[in-house]
This record gives C-alpha cells, sequence and structure tokens, in this order.
C-alpha cells in the first residue's frame, strides 16, 4: 500500500466511527480508501480495483459513475437543491410520488432519507391509524424470527438479529415473532411452498389469539437480507395478506433492501399477486447516489389522518425530506428501468450467471445454493469462527469486494455486470472456498488463517 492510500487509512480510523464495524479490528484489518467508483468497479489510491459485488451495502443498481444519473443531478442543481417540503412543494417530489403511485397502486407517499426512517413512519402511522380509529389497544407490532428492519429504536423493536438488538433491549417495546418461512427449513420430501405454509400458519395462531393487540406486521418480502440471504416461496406472502385482512392487522413490506429489482420483479410483492398496506422503499431508490427512502400507503389511512385536529395528523419529519436533487436521481433511476427494459436483461444475466456458478451444486460443503432475481447466496460448513472475515479478505486479495453474513455467501451485484465479472466472482469464490478448506483441514483448527 503506497504512502498516500497510508495517509487516508490512517486519517479515516482518527476521524471517522465507521458503521457496523468493530474499530479495533482495523488494527489488523486494513480500511480500503477508495478514489473512484466507475461500473462494477471501485478503485482505490494506489489504482487496484474491487468489483463491488455487493452493490455498496445493496443500494447501487446501475453503477458507478453512471452519466444518465448524474446528469439528471447537474440539471436538478441548475433549478433547485432543497427545499423545506412542510408548506411547500416542488416538481421532481410531485412527479416522482406520481409515478411511485402509479407503479404500486398505493399513494401519498411520505419521504426521509434512510431505511431505518422508512420503517419508523411505517410503524407510527400504523399505531396512529389505529388511534384515530378509535382502536388505540392494537399497538403491538409482529415481525419474523430472523428479521432486519433497521437500526433505530422503533425499527429494532421488529429486529431479530442479537447482535445489533440484545445490547439496546431496555430501549425497545415488547413485540411478537412468529416463525420465518425460511426454504432451508424443508425437510426431506417438503418444498419452500410446505415450508411457508407451515410458518403461515404460526401467523394464524398468533392472530387468533392476539389480534386485538397488534396494529401490523412488517417482513421483507421473498428474502429476508440481513439474515443470510433467506429466501422463501411467495404463497406466504398470498396467505398472510388474506390473514390480515380477515383479522385487521396491517401489512407493512419492506421492501427497503429488494425492491427495485433485486427479485426479478420492479417490487417483489408483485411475485405474490398482493398489494401491502405500507410499502417501504430505500437503498436502490437514487440507484445509490444520495440518501432517500420512502413510505407508500392506501388512500384510505392517508384519510383517517385528513381532520381539523392537528394531532390528528401525522406530524413527523425530517430536515431534509423530499429533497429535490434525490428525488431527481430516483426519477432517473425509474426511466432507466423503463428505457433499457433492465428487469428482462437482468433475468438473462441471472441466468448467465447461474452457469458459471455452476460448479457450487456439486462443491462438498456447500449447501443450499440459492437464487432469487439479482441475488446469488450458498452456506459454506465450516467449523471456522472467522470464515466470514477470511473470506472477505481473500476475496479482496483477489479483486472482489463480498461480505459474507456469518457463514453465507452471497451476491448482489449492480445491474451492469457483465460476463467478465461474473467469471472473476465465480472463479475466485471457487478458489477462495477450497483454500479456506484445506487450510482448516490441514491444521484442525478454526484460528484465523493468513490469506490464501
Amino acid at each position: 500500500m503506497s504512502n498516500h492510500s497510508q495517509e487516508w487509512l490512517q486519517r479515516s480510523r482518527n476521524a471517522v466511527w465507521h458503521p457496523c464495524t468493530q474499530m479495533k479490528r482495523h488494527e489488523q484489518l486494513p480500511i480500503i480508501p477508495v478514489a473512484r467508483g466507475d461500473g462494477v468497479w471501485l478503485e482505490d489510491f494506489d489504482g487496484k480495483r474491487y468489483i463491488d459485488s455487493i452493490s455498496s451495502w445493496w443500494v447501487n443498481l446501475f453503477g458507478h459513475n453512471h452519466p444518465r444519473i448524474k446528469q439528471a443531478i447537474r440539471e436538478q442543481l441548475d433549478s433547485l437543491e432543497h427545499v423545506i417540503l412542510a408548506g411547500f412543494t416542488h416538481r421532481p417530489v410531485v412527479e416522482l410520488s406520481e409515478k411511485l403511485h402509479a407503479l404500486t397502486g398505493l399513494g401519498h407517499a411520505f419521504y426521509a432519507s434512510d431505511g431505518a426512517s422508512a420503517t419508523e413512519i411505517a410503524l407510527k402511522m400504523s399505531f396512529h391509524y389505529w388511534r384515530n380509529c378509535g382502536q388505540a389497544g392494537k399497538h403491538r407490532f409482529v415481525s419474523l424470527q430472523h428479521s432486519y428492519h433497521g437500526e433505530t429504536a422503533g425499527a429494532l423493536a421488529v429486529t431479530d438479529v442479537p447482535l445489533f438488538s440484545a445490547t439496546y433491549a431496555p430501549l425497545l417495546q415488547s413485540n411478537l415473532r412468529v416463525a420465518s418461512p425460511d426454504a432451508r427449513l424443508a425437510r426431506p420430501g417438503e418444498s419452500a411452498a410446505d415450508v411457508a405454509l407451515k410458518a403461515i400458519a404460526d401467523v394464524e395462531q398468533l392472530f387468533q389469539r392476539e389480534a386485538g393487540q397488534i396494529a401490523a406486521i412488517i417482513i421483507e418480502p421473498l428474502v429476508q437480507g440481513a439474515a443470510g440471504m433467506l429466501m422463501y416461496d411467495p404463497v406466504y406472502l398470498t396467505r398472510l395478506r388474506a390473514l390480515c385482512d380477515q383479522y385487521q392487522v396491517h401489512l407493512i413490506a419492506d421492501e427497503i433492501a429488494v425492491g427495485f429489482g433485486r427479485t426479478g420483479t420492479l417490487f417483489a410483492c408483485e411475485q405474490a399477486g398482493i398489494k401491502p398496506d405500507f410499502l417501504c422503499l430505500s437503498k436502490g431508490i437514487t440507484g445509490g447516489y444520495l440518501p432517500l427512502s420512502c413510505v407508500l400507503t392506501r388512500d384510505d389511512i392517508y384519510k383517517a389522518f385528513y381532520d381539523d385536529d392537528v394531532s390528528r395528523g401525522f406530524l413527523h419529519s425530517h430536515s431534509y425530506t423530499g429533497n429535490a436533487l434525490a428525488c431527481r436521481a430516483a426519477l432517473e433511476v425509474l426511466a432507466i428501468f423503463e428505457d433499457e427494459d433492465i428487469l428482462v436483461r437482468n433475468a438473462e444475466k441471472a441466468a448467465q450467471f447461474n452457469r458459471h456458478l455452476a460448479w457450487l451444486q456439486d462443491t462438498p460443503g456447500i449447501r443450499h445454493v440459492r437464487q432469487r432475481g439479482m441475488i446469488w447466496a450458498f452456506d459454506v460448513e465450516t467449523e471456522r469462527s472467522d470464515f466470514s472475515l477470511a473470506f472477505y479478505r481473500a476475496m479482496l486479495e483477489r479483486g472482489c469486494l463480498t461480505r459474507p453474513i456469518g457463514n453465507t455467501v452471497y451476491f448482489m451485484p449492480p445491474y451492469v455486470l457483465e460476463e467478465t465479472h461474473m467469471q472473476q466472482l465465480s472463479e475466485s469464490a471457487q478458489a477462495v472456498v477450497a483454500a479456506l478448506a484445506a487450510q482448516t483441514a490441514s491444521t484442525g483448527s478454526s484460528r484465523e488463517m493468513p490469506l490464501p
């Protein structure tokens, strides 16, 4: 690493508190100072390039340095960068809201800056709706086992990843959990749909007992991301929608990670033919260029807040709500989907990448190979407690940015991925899996090993 890179690395360690990170680890694990990005590539100050196979935490849909999104932001800068959205409005926020309504059938978009904020908004809206309707007893929320919905207090209260939530348990509202429909739980002879139907029975039993105090159930449609890309059958969503209607429980669809084409359709709920009561969007909404999140809901829910009494209104705000630059970027992202037939092209790319990853099916120690849309994942049987870190470091050496979740390796690349990138990711992963397995076998140890 050059002196220039070392300087930026040290300055970052001295000044920046990095997210989701035990900072002491960076005494041994170098931070990568990124100088520029282009397409699928990130480049450091020494000129080394890395394939961004996780879309920079799942946000970068069309690659770095995309000309159309950059130009849209430049044009917007010439007219309006931001204005308070309380009492004012502007063209990009109106056009984006209209476009999202046309795509989802849900209306009156409420904006914030990140996914956790969108979760908070949906939870508060549901709670407040029932209060406005004279049913204040409906104040609790249901989420799935292994769910993740963000790391603010309200979002953590419906998140079931102890690493994130356990420390803050005294701050969090007590809520309810139901079984995950994770297809990996299938027993011999069972299908993913069978697992989903067993899981939905757990929801029905809970609703029968507790519907009077349940405001909403929140789910990540089809893929539970932070849990390790757990995937499940769409029949779960179909049945859940029916149960929510039957027992008067709101359905909140957290499509923060899985929206905008990640699962193969523009929104994951489309694969079950359902419409949620609240739809949470963020991450890919601006293609990874600016922070933005959005909650869409049904018109009848909106009308329950429409009143002469100010206290019945939804008095929630963020300083950058509906930022004009972010909304303009989001409009361009949606235009790219239409103009370039992205969903069809993604299906072709997914089939191509599946062929490159065929080796996973026959590799000892690889389990639960799975794919939906532009998300791939597999589990590695290993006794190494340091597997995720060792895999991450070894892939960096080969010019690939990955971020395993425990012993789950996943790829969630930008949609501009080409076959040469697929080949590099596949061949690198195959070599690293084999090397780490060989090291463990030769030493009989799960301690951290040198990079292969």
